[in-house]
């Protein structure tokens, strides 16, 4: 027992465990909603810091609660699997997993670096104790994730694998984690560090694990934005990767299904079809901005063939698709009903519901869930556009934190242009 104080956070998807990698990347992505569409997010914008500072509270107390550990997690995955019950009911070891010095963790200290430093731009001028203390807390978190160099999927072994097994290893953490830094402090110490990691892997991805693209468009943003030669070879890697993802690019290596959706990995696509969106309609920004064009081979590029596409997939999962069903549940005519997510599917009664007493009447049924989870994003459909609706499914019937996280800012941006 580590007798700490970890309460807050999120859970990652239909499950009753904190895994810090996709909830700190879940508040990276809220965070630069919050910095990129701020405006556009109007009324909403007070909810959006809310969200981010639930997460930042409980990531500054797996950060600070013991000098020289940073708590990654809470809950054992493979005991809570095993059960199908309410969070309030939740009955299973609430164990805790941290990295430190002898077992390091860079990628999930350098995300949760990053969370903490976007975070600290949203509050600077709303809160600026807090931002403050955010900034602080995320560059000995970085300094940690630097000096200390491993992967966290080999220090903590089968608590986070599969699950959340840093497949990409933890330089683009790295990469990631020291851009946030820079955009946030403007340390030359940052950019120096970005300069000497040569992370120069070329990505068609952005998710939780592969945060290559991400990290170089928002170095990127300096080059275009600010007019920053400096910055210029990570624009150059950003238009690699959109040559890589758009459909008549001749790089493409990107597939997309019949109805018009990018199809990545059958796991949970929509987590890369938010994220990758996010990076769409950020760099058509920085791109109408700085007037600026790009070519994909005999393909010309401008911000607005980025922004239709985004719009494409942005419309594609709220219900323009082959089965004319939105993947936002609450959302549209026809919506997920029987999604992976143990809240959802289990009634709010008194009675309490053990471990395995919810399988049978509540998670085997093929009767509706009771609860909607308004606004849930489940992992979509499959590559032929066919979605089951199945609870069993849950490649594609749960809904993730990180995958609303990233739709947030695209969202904004074009409900704003409306």
């Amino acid at each position: 027992m580590a007798g700490v104080d970890l309460t807050g956070g999120y859970y990652d998807a239909g499950d009753n465990v904190k895994f810090n990698l996709p909830m700190a990347f879940t508040t990276t992505m809220l965070s630069w909603g919050a910095i990129e569409y701020g405006k556009k997010l109007g009324p909403q914008l007070s909810s959006n810091r809310e969200a981010i500072r639930w997460a930042t509270d409980y990531l500054l107390k797996c950060a600070r609660a013991t000098p020289g550990k940073l708590y990654v997690g809470v809950g054992d995955p493979n005991s809570d699997h095993k059960c199908w019950e309410r969070p309030e009911d939740m009955d299973t070891a609430r164990s805790v997993y941290s990295v430190s010095p002898s077992n390091p963790g860079s990628d999930v200290a350098g995300e949760t670096a990053a969370a903490l430093a976007a975070a600290s731009i949203v509050f600077r001028k709303v809160d600026p104790k807090y931002s403050k203390l955010l900034i602080k807390t995320a560059k000995s978190v970085m300094q940690f994730a630097i000096q200390y160099s491993g992967a966290y999927s080999d220090s903590l072994g089968s608590t986070v694998c599969p699950f959340y097994c840093s497949y990409s290893g933890y330089k683009d953490e790295l990469l990631w984690g020291a851009a946030w830094l820079w955009r946030a402090t403007n340390e030359v110490y940052y950019l120096n560090f970005i300069k000497s990691l040569g992370a120069n892997d070329g990505t068609d991805i952005f998710s939780w694990d592969n945060k290559y693209a991400g990290a170089r468009l928002l170095l990127a943003r300096r080059s275009l934005v600010d007019n920053d030669q400096t910055f210029q070879p990570f624009r150059q890697q950003a238009e690699e990767f959109m040559c890589r993802i758009l459909p008549n690019s001749p790089y493409s290596t990107t597939q997309y299904t019949p109805g018009g959706l990018m199809y990545k990995l059958s796991g949970s696509n929509l987590q890369y079809v938010t994220s990758i969106t996010y990076l769409l309609t950020t760099y058509s920004k920085y791109m109408a901005t700085s007037k600026h064009t790009f070519n994909c081979g005999n393909l010309f590029v401008t911000s607005n063939t980025l922004r239709t596409l985004a719009k494409k997939q942005v419309d594609y999962i709220l219900g323009e698709n082959p089965m004319k069903k939105s993947y936002m549940v609450g959302y549209g005519a026809s919506y997920p009903k029987r999604i992976h997510h143990r809240g959802s599917s289990l009634p709010s009664k008194e009675r309490y519901i053990g471990c395995e007493a919810g399988f049978q009447p509540y998670y085997y049924t093929t009767n509706p869930n009771p609860n909607i989870l308004t606004g849930a994003i489940v992992g979509g459909p499959n590559q032929n556009d066919f979605f089951p609706d199945e609870r069993a499914d849950y490649t594609h019937s749960e809904p993730a934190t990180y995958i609303n996280a990233a739709i947030v800012g695209p969202l904004a941006y074009f409900a704003g242009a409306l």
